[in-house]
C-alpha cells in the first residue's frame, strides 16, 4: 500500500483524522495535530501514539510506523516494547540521577549504622523531611541550585535559625556523600545559599535550670508520684532523661548504677556503659520500688515514664527550670563551693575530658572520686547539710 499524504496535504486539510497507509495516522486540530500507529495484536485491534505534528515530521512518522511495524512482524507488541523501554530508561535516569529525596534515604541509610538508635534518637532526617524535601524532593539531584536550598530554607533561616542550621549542614552532608557516590551533584552550592540567606545574629539561649539554692526546697515538693521520684532520681545521679526514664532495678547492683550504652548520649560505637554511684537516698528510691515489684524504676502503663510527663511535674511545682537543667544545677553548685576538681565535675556528667589521645591513656571513670561528691551533692538536696564530706573529691 502506497502511501497517501503529503506535506502540503496536511497543512491544506481540514481538522479530523488523515490516514497515510499501512496504520499511519494523524490526527489535526488546527496547526497541531498528532501521529498514531493503529494495528493488530493476537486479535486486538491497539493504538499507539508516535509524537505530535508538525514536530515530528511526516517522514519520521512514516519510520517510526516502520520500526514498529516491523517488530509486528516478528511477532512482538509494540506497546509493550515500548513501555519496557521507557521503564528501563527511567530506571537508568534514577540509578545515574536520583531524585534529592531518594539520595536523602540513600544517605541515611549508609550513616545508620553510626547514628544512635538507627538514627531515629537524634532525629537525623527530621530538619530534611519538614523543610527541604517538601520544596525540593522530587528534584533532580543534578538539578539542584542554590537557589532551591535558598527558597527552602528562607522562611525559616532566621526565625528558626538552629533547625534552619542543622537543615543545610545534613543538606551539605548529603550532597557531598552524593558526589562520592558519583552523583553528579555540587554541596558547593550550600556555601552559595548560605551567602544569599544572610548572617543571623542568633544567641543561644541556655537550657533553663534551677538555681543551686533553690535545689533542696524542690526536691522536698516532689516526691509522691512517679514524675516526681523521676525529678529526684535525676536531681541525685545526674543523668540525663532517657537514662533516668529507663532505668531498671535489673541496672542496679549493690550502690552502683550501671546504664547501657543505647541510653547514653554519642555516637554509635562512641560510648559505653555508664556507672553511676548511688547515694543514700537514691537507693532509698530504689528499695521502695523494689518492694512493689516493678522492673522500671519510673513506670508508665506500657514501659517506663515519657519525657512530657516528667517535664510537666517540674512546671506543676512552678520551677524555673527543666529535668536536664538539675546538670546545670550541679555544676553551678560545684563552681561556687569548690566540691570538687573539674575533671571529678565533668565526669559526673559523663562529659568528655581533654583530647582523643589523653582519653586513651586516662581511661579511669573516677568512680571513687565521684562517689565522695554525689554523697555531698545528695546530702545538700536533701537537707542533711550536717553530714557534707568534709574534704574535697
Amino acid at each position: 500500500m502506497k502511501n497517501k499524504l503529503t506535506q502540503i496535504q496536511i497543512k491544506n486539510a481540514p481538522d479530523g483524522k488523515l490516514e497515510d497507509g499501512r496504520g499511519l495516522r494523524l490526527v489535526k486540530k488546527g496547526a497541531v495535530g498528532k501521529w498514531v500507529f493503529r494495528f493488530s495484536h493476537l486479535g486486538k485491534r491497539r493504538e499507539m501514539g508516535l509524537g505530535a505534528w508538525p514536530a515530528l515530521s511526516l517522514a519520521a512518522a512514516r519510520s517510526a510506523r516502520d520500526g514498529w511495524a516491523a517488530e509486528l512482524v516478528a511477532g512482538n507488541d509494540p506497546i509493550q516494547l515500548r513501555d519496557a523501554a521507557q521503564a528501563q530508561a527511567i530506571a537508568e535516569r534514577d540509578r545515574q540521577d536520583p531524585t534529592f529525596a531518594e539520595l536523602v534515604t540513600m544517605v541515611f541509610e549508609s550513616r545508620q549504622a553510626t547514628l544512635r538508635g538507627g538514627g531515629m534518637r537524634g532525629r537525623w532526617r527530621s530538619p530534611l523531611d519538614l523543610y527541604m524535601i517538601p520544596a525540593i524532593g522530587n528534584k533532580r539531584i543534578s538539578q539542584v541550585t542554590q537557589r532551591d536550598v535558598v527558597d527552602a530554607l528562607k522562611p525559616i533561616w532566621k526565625a528558626k535559625h538552629p533547625t534552619a542550621t542543622k537543615a543545610i549542614q545534613r543538606t551539605r552532608i548529603v550532597l557531598a556523600t552524593g558526589r562520592m557516590m558519583n552523583f553528579e551533584c555540587d554541596p558547593q552550592i550550600i556555601d552559595a545559599a548560605k551567602h544569599f540567606l544572610g548572617e543571623v545574629n542568633h544567641k543561644i539561649t541556655p537550657m533553663r535550670s534551677v538555681a543551686w539554692q533553690d535545689v533542696p526546697e524542690l526536691y522536698a515538693k516532689l516526691g509522691g508520684t512517679t514524675s516526681g521520684l523521676c525529678n529526684q532520681w535525676i536531681i541525685l545521679t545526674l543523668v540525663r532523661m532517657d537514662a533516668a526514664r529507663g532505668a531498671c532495678l535489673s541496672e542496679i547492683d549493690g550502690d552502683l548504677w550501671t546504664v547501657p550504652a543505647d541510653r547514653m548520649k554519642g555516637k554509635e560505637g562512641k560510648v559505653q556503659d555508664f556507672r553511676v554511684p548511688l547515694s543514700g537516698p537514691a537507693l532509698e528510691i530504689a528499695d521502695n520500688i523494689r518492694r512493689v515489684g516493678m522492673e522500671y524504676l519510673f513506670s508508665a502503663r506500657k514501659g517506663p515514664i515519657s519525657d512530657a510527663a516528667v517535664e510537666k511535674c517540674l512546671r506543676t511545682h512552678g520551677a524555673d527550670g527543666t529535668p536536664h537543667g538539675f546538670r546545670t544545677s550541679f555544676r553551678t553548685w560545684v563552681q561556687d563551693t569548690d566540691a570538687c576538681s573539674f575533671e571529678v565535675a565533668e565526669t559526673v556528667l559523663s562529659h568528655n575530658i581533654g583530647g582523643t589521645v589523653e582519653r586513651s591513656y586516662a581511661r579511669s571513670d573516677l568512680l571513687d572520686r565521684r562517689r565522695i561528691v554525689m554523697d555531698k551533692w545528695a546530702h545538700f538536696v536533701t537537707g542533711e547539710t550536717s553530714n557534707v564530706v568534709a574534704f574535697k573529691a
